[in-house]
């Protein structure tokens, strides 16, 4: 039986992954992290991380960035693999998280749904065939409620555009106060917040009289949960410290 601690098991994705747990069959919630310590029938919660004293093969981590530093100091200390599944880290806690990667092993991506981990490679080949002939525009829209703008996967999607273009691209996030022609180097980020839009992507290769299109698009919030516990499972394997991405996690499907 597989143990998993929930960290954020009280906000919305945290009980989406409690309940595929519970429908799962061999995984069982060891306990839960919620800020407010609001108590679950299920199973335990803390307030803090700290408090929890039993055992785990693995910690999923949908809360707030603000979680993180007790997060890793339970990883590091108690040798618990920890699945960040959150976005809007600041570049000082990344280095962070790489530093306690060499302690223990942490799975972290910009997102956990297993089709959008395919349409990045698929927009690394697209701008590595395409290269300077075509212009890079990301749209990602999301519910009004997410507070990090862009989003973690329009990011991951940049970076993934990024290193396979011939030249080093400069990110816009707006050109309302700028007016001058688009620069062929430029990737454009869009966002759009309303509703309660899950999560789409769309990435637009622009080139002369043809014009490409990749998307995504989440039609529930289990898409996310399904491949944070999947990637739950790939870490209780691991036996060796590291960051770990969703790419590991393909590669070891395929």
């Amino acid at each position: 039986m597989l143990k998993i601690l929930i960290s954020g098991c009280n906000g919305h994705m945290g009980q989406v992954v409690a309940q595929i747990c519970r429908e799962s069959g061999d995984v069982e919630v060891a306990a839960g992290f919620d800020l407010l310590g609001q108590e679950r029938e299920d199973f335990p919660v803390y307030s803090s991380p700290a408090a929890f004293q039993g055992q785990a093969d693995a910690l999923i981590d949908f809360s707030s960035p603000a979680a993180l530093p007790a997060l890793l100091e339970l990883g590091a200390v108690r040798h618990i693999p920890l699945v960040l599944a959150t976005t809007g880290y600041s570049p000082k806690q990344l280095a962070t998280i790489d530093d306690t990667a060499r302690k223990v092993p942490i799975f972290r991506s910009g997102n956990m749904s297993l089709g959008i981990n395919v349409l990045t490679e698929l927009v690394s080949k697209a701008a590595a065939a395409l290269g300077s002939d075509f212009d890079v525009e990301i749209i990602e829209r999301h519910h009004r409620r997410k507070v990090d703008a862009p989003s973690g996967t329009a990011l991951m999607l940049a970076q993934a555009a990024s290193e396979a273009l011939p030249y080093e691209p400069e990110y816009i996030y707006q050109r309302q106060s700028v007016r001058k022609p688009r620069d062929f180097k430029e990737i454009g980020i869009s966002s759009v917040r309303g509703g309660n839009i899950v999560g789409d992507h769309e990435v637009i290769f622009a080139g002369r009289d043809e014009v490409i299109e990749l998307k995504h698009s989440a039609m529930s919030r289990e898409v996310f949960a399904s491949g944070a516990l999947r990637a739950a499972r790939f870490l209780a394997g691991v036996k060796t410290p590291g960051l770990y991405s969703m790419k590991d996690l393909v590669d070891q499907i395929i």
